[in-house]
C-alpha cells in the first residue's frame, strides 16, 4: 500500500531541511580534523574488541553461511579505507593491490569467502594498522576543499560509517556464533511503557531526506516534500511479550495473516517463532543472546524477526507496517515549527540519554526506557534498540544522484528489498540519523530487526 505522494508544499519555507550543523562542522579546520580522528579511533577500538574477543580459530571460521568470517570483515574495512583515504584522497600508491579482489564484496558471496586465500589474523591486523597510519597522514595534510569528496571531510565520514556498519555485522556474527559468551555489557535502563499506545500523525506534507546533513549518504538525498495522509502509529515497538501472544494464538499456523510470499517462506523455512527462541516443557519462552540463554524479556522489543513475520503480526493485530515516509514523518516532523528535525528529540547528536546505540548494551531496552528521545508527537525509541521494518521497497528519492559510487546504493534499488529505519542497539551514533536508510531481503532474521505497527486514520467527516 502506498500512502505517500510527492508534492510541492505551498509554504515550503516552513518545511525546509535542517540547515544547522554540529559544532565541529561549523568550526571546520582543526576542530573537524580532531573530531574525525576521534571517530576513526573509537571505531577501530570497536572493531578490535569484536575481533580480539575470539581466538584465531574463531576469527577464520565461518559461523554462518549468511556471514563472512570475522577476519574477512576486519581486512575488508582496511581495504576500503585504503581505497578511499590512502589512494584516492591521500594520493598514495597502493599498499596491497594484490588483495583488492579478495575484499571486494561484489566478487565473492559471504558463503564463499571462507575458501579464499585471506590474510591471516596477524597479517590482517598489521595491514589495517598500516592503512590507518597512512589515512591519518592524509587527514593531517589534505584540505577539506576542492572536491565534494573531501568537503566537510565526507570521505572520512563515509569510511567511519562503513567500518561501523561492518562492526554491527560482526556483532550479528557473534550472535550466530556457538560457544560460551565472549561479549559483555551492562543491562539497558528499565522501561516504563508510554501512557498512550498510539498517536495520530496529522495529514500534510513534510520534508523527507536531507540536502544539508554533511555525512548523509546518497540514498538519503535530496530533501523533498512528501504528502502523507493522516495515520496512527504505535508509540513503542512491538514487544516480545506481545509477539509471544501472536505465536501462542497460532499465528504461525494460520495463513490468513501472511502474504502469499510470506506464507511460502514460513513453510519452506519452518518458521515457528523469532530466531533464537525456544520453548521449554513448561511453556516458557527462552532466547539465546550472545551465548547466554535467558527467559525472553516480555517488555523488550521483539528482535530477530523477518519482514514477513512482522507483516503477519501486524495483520493479526488489525494493523499494518508503516511506510518509510510515515516512519520518517513520525520520527522527524515537528508540528510546532513545521520542519523536519535531525532526530526525534531535536537536532543534537545522540547521547546515552536519548537512545540505545553504540553497543553500550547487548540487547534492546524495554519500552519507554528513553523518554527524552521521544518525537514531538510522543513516539518513543524510534532511534536505536531495533531496526524497524517498513512496508516500503528500496527505491531512490526523486532527484537522486549517485555519489560517490554506485555499489553503495544504486545497484540495490528495486528487487525484493524492504526498507528498515532507526538503527539498533548495535548501531553506532556516527552511523545513524533521522534520514538514514537501511535495506535487506524480507527473509532476513539475523539482523537486529523488529518493528512497530501503524494504521490508517479514519477520514474526517466533511473533509
Amino acid at each position: 500500500m502506498t500512502v505517500t505522494e510527492h508534492t510541492q508544499h505551498p509554504d515550503h519555507s516552513r518545511q525546509s531541511d535542517h540547515t544547522g550543523q554540529p559544532d565541529h562542522f561549523a568550526a571546520g579546520g582543526e576542530a573537524l580534523r580532531n573530531r574525525v580522528a576521534e571517530l576513526l579511533t573509537a571505531t577501530r577500538a570497536r572493531s578490535t574488541a569484536l575481533t580480539d574477543a575470539v581466538d584465531d580459530g574463531g576469527l577464520v571460521a565461518q559461523h554462518s553461511p549468511l556471514m563472512s568470517p570475522l577476519v574477512w570483515d576486519l581486512a575488508h574495512v582496511g581495504s576500503q579505507e585504503e581505497l578511499w583515504l590512502v589512494r584516492d584522497v591521500g594520493g598514495r600508491e597502493p599498499l596491497r593491490p594484490e588483495i583488492d579482489g579478495l575484499y571486494d564484496a561484489f566478487q565473492h558471496s559471504r558463503s564463499s569467502r571462507v575458501e579464499l586465500p585471506l590474510l591471516g589474523p596477524a597479517e590482517a591486523r598489521a595491514y589495517v594498522a598500516e592503512v590507518r597510519d597512512k589515512a591519518l597522514d592524509a587527514l593531517g595534510r589534505v584540505p577539506f576543499t576542492g572536491s565534494r569528496l573531501v568537503e566537510n571531510a565526507f570521505a572520512f565520514g563515509m569510511v567511519v560509517q562503513h567500518e561501523q556498519q561492518h562492526d554491527e555485522t560482526m556483532l550479528a556474527t557473534h550472535q550466530l556464533r556457538a560457544g560460551a559468551p565472549v561479549l559483555h555489557a551492562p543491562a539497558p535502563p528499565p522501561g516504563r511503557p508510554p501512557a498512550a499506545r498510539e498517536v495520530l500523525v496529522p495529514a500534510g506534507p513534510f520534508t523527507m531526506g536531507t540536502s544539508t546533513e554533511p555525512w548523509a549518504l546518497d540514498n538519503e538525498r535530496p530533501a523533498h516534500a512528501v504528502h502523507v495522509p493522516a495515520f496512527h502509529i504505535d508509540t513503542a515497538a512491538v514487544t516480545a511479550g506481545e509477539y509471544a501472544e501472536f505465536v501462542d494464538a497460532g499465528g504461525y499456523d494460520d495463513p490468513r495473516w501472511w502474504s502469499a510470499a510470506g506464507w511460502k517462506h514460513r513453510v519452506a523455512a519452518g518458521l515457528t517463532a523469532p530466531q533464537f527462541w525456544e520453548r521449554d516443557a513448561g511453556g516458557t519462552w527462552y532466547r539465546r543472546r550472545f551465548g547466554v540463554v535467558e527467559a525472553v524479556p516480555v517488555d523488550e522489543p521483539v528482535v530477530h524477526v523477518c519482514f514477513h513475520e512482522a507483516e503477519a503480526y501486524a495483520r493479526w493485530a488489525g494493523k499494518r507496517l508503516p511506510t518509510e515516509a510515515e516512519w520518517e514523518k513520525a520520527a522527524r516532523y515537528d508540528p510546532a515549527s513545521g520542519r523536519s528535525r535531525r532526530y526525534p528529540w531535536g537536532d543534537e547528536d545522540p547521547t546515552p540519554e536519548y537512545a540505545n546505540l553504540g553497543q553500550r548494551h547487548l540487547q534492546p531496552a524495554a519500552a519507554g526506557a528513553y523518554p527524552r528521545g521521544a518525537s514531538p508527537l510522543g513516539v518513543q525509541q524510534l532511534i536505536g534498540d531495533v531496526w524497524e521494518w517498513t512496508s516500503s521497497g528500496w527505491h531512490p528519492y526523486p532527484g537522486y544522484e549517485m555519489f560517490p559510487y554506485a555499489q553503495y546504493s544504486e545497484v540495490f534499488f528495486g528487487g525484493d528489498y524492504k526498507v528498515l529505519r532507526g538503527g539498533s542497539f548495535g548501531t553506532d551514533t556516527a552511523s545513524i540519523r533521522g534520514t538514514f536508510r537501511n535495506w535487506d531481503h524480507p527473509i532476513r532474521r539475523q539482523i537486529f530487526a523488529g518493528f512497530r505497527c501503524a494504521r490508517d486514520a479514519a477520514p474526517v467527516e466533511g473533509a
